[in-house]
């Protein structure tokens, strides 16, 4: 520890010879190199142990990673008896050494961009997010400093709740180097799932939300997460209609293979059918739309009707065996546009406490619809009404706030066992909540 306090204290000293003012665009050319989480742990930087109000930082932003934040596990796993055993089933001997696992378990970056304090057994540590420190570490610690500046330097714009949404789902998603398929997933690694309101808000904050300026800023954060989700998905899977396997099994509903067998009379999923699909043929994953098109209704209708004839296409298509797959890359590729140009629109939104209650009214009362696409569905859809609660409480104070808390947690133990899900459990719950808005 005593050697990343000195190298903060060196860049600290650095700072008045680097950060004139006209250091920046020299600053601009230096390649940029990664100096690892302890350049930024002494106390007088983001090291403290008491968040600070009256500064534009908490300053115990380190401290609140390294003993509170699950990213800081993330290279631990790889090494425990689980993540052995599938880096086994995989042909990784080690995956604490293998790219394919250090791509998201670690900073795993070139050797020519590491610092000599450099160390990817730090697990997802400040640079996975805000980008390669070494241009703007000392620069950002002078007076007159600001954020921009960073930005112009190297640092990854955070702010920014499109490229916040990417930063996240570069691993939570995957793109085109780093993902999870069906064989990882049989070997162990848990499927992936999203949400970047709620994400957020269990993680440890070490970050100051503007609700001064925003109180609504979660509903945009939600909608807005929600349209950069679908991009990517369907990003990834034009990336692998085009790949060398086909079917890849983890763009399917993983639990409509893998679910508890009933007999036929009790089985849920043989009395909903299989609508445009052959029967045992799993159906598209649709989790990262149902909740994404409800806020369309609220927010733009035309465009949502624009994307459902999209997705519907991509729903068919992807449940087709031997299927079209160029019609696949060009059908997905087309959805992703339109959602791409949806979530521009939204991070320019406003947000109200009306549109909340109708966004909370509008997913609650599609209960039917949501439940019967399965488990994942129905899992963005409890924690896209747990992020619109908490936006709404916390502004509106309604009186049966109680009540509604105790019925969205109602939401999330009917995903307490995946495998034994029931849609009309989870329907009648849902219902349960939109009486009470």
């Amino acid at each position: 520890m005593y050697r990343y306090f000195r190298l903060a204290a060196t860049f600290g000293m650095m700072a008045g010879s680097l950060l004139a003012a006209d250091a920046l665009e020299p600053a601009k050319n230096l390649p940029a190199m990664f100096t690892g989480p302890g350049s930024c742990s002494s106390p007088s930087c983001h090291g403290g142990v008491q968040p600070r109000q009256d500064t534009s930082v908490l300053q115990n932003e380190y401290s609140t990673w390294v003993i509170k934040d699950k990213h800081t596990k993330a290279f631990e796993v790889l090494t425990n008896p689980i993540g052995q055993r599938m880096g086994k089933i995989l042909g990784l001997p080690h995956p604490e050494t293998a790219p394919k696992c250090l791509t998201c378990h670690s900073l795993d970056v070139p050797i020519a961009q590491r610092a000599r304090t450099f160390d990817n057994n730090d697990g997802v540590s400040c640079e996975n997010c805000h980008g390669a420190a070494s241009n703007w570490l000392g620069p950002h610690t002078t007076r007159d400093w600001n954020f921009d500046k960073s930005v112009q330097l190297g640092m990854y714009d955070t702010r920014d709740i499109i490229k916040r949404s990417e930063k996240c789902l570069s691993c939570h998603l995957g793109d085109k180097e780093k993902f999870v398929d069906h064989k990882m997933i049989a070997a162990g690694h848990p499927d992936l799932y999203f949400e970047l309101d709620s994400f957020s808000a269990v993680m440890p904050r070490h970050w100051k939300e503007p609700l001064d300026k925003d109180p609504w800023i979660g509903v945009r954060t939600l909608a807005a997460g929600q349209a950069v989700q679908l991009r990517e998905h369907l990003l990834r899977l034009a990336r692998r209609a085009q790949g060398d396997v086909w079917p890849e099994y983890a763009e399917l509903d993983c639990y409509a293979c893998h679910h508890s067998l009933t007999a036929a009379k009790d089985s849920w999923r043989q009395e909903r059918g299989y609508p445009d699909r052959a029967p045992g043929v799993p159906p598209f994953n649709a989790s990262r739309y149902v909740v994404f098109q409800r806020i369309l209704q609220e927010i733009e209708p035309g465009a949502g009707q624009q994307l459902d004839a999209e997705l519907v296409q991509v729903a068919k298509l992807v449940s087709e065996l031997a299927t079209d797959r160029k019609r696949l890359v060009t059908v997905a590729t087309a959805g992703s546009e339109i959602a791409d140009r949806l979530a521009r629109r939204i991070v320019g939104m406003k947000f109200d406490q009306a549109a909340t209650l109708r966004l909370l009214k509008g997913i609650s009362g599609d209960a039917e619809r949501i439940s019967a696409q399965g488990e994942r569905a129905a899992e963005q859809a409890a924690m896209a009404l747990e992020s619109l609660f908490v936006a709404y409480s916390t502004s509106g104070k309604p009186a049966n706030q109680e009540q509604l808390r105790a019925a969205i947690n109602g939401l999330f133990r009917q995903l307490d066992d995946p495998s034994s899900y029931r849609p009309e459990k989870f329907a009648g719950q849902m219902r349960a909540v939109n009486a009470l808005l």
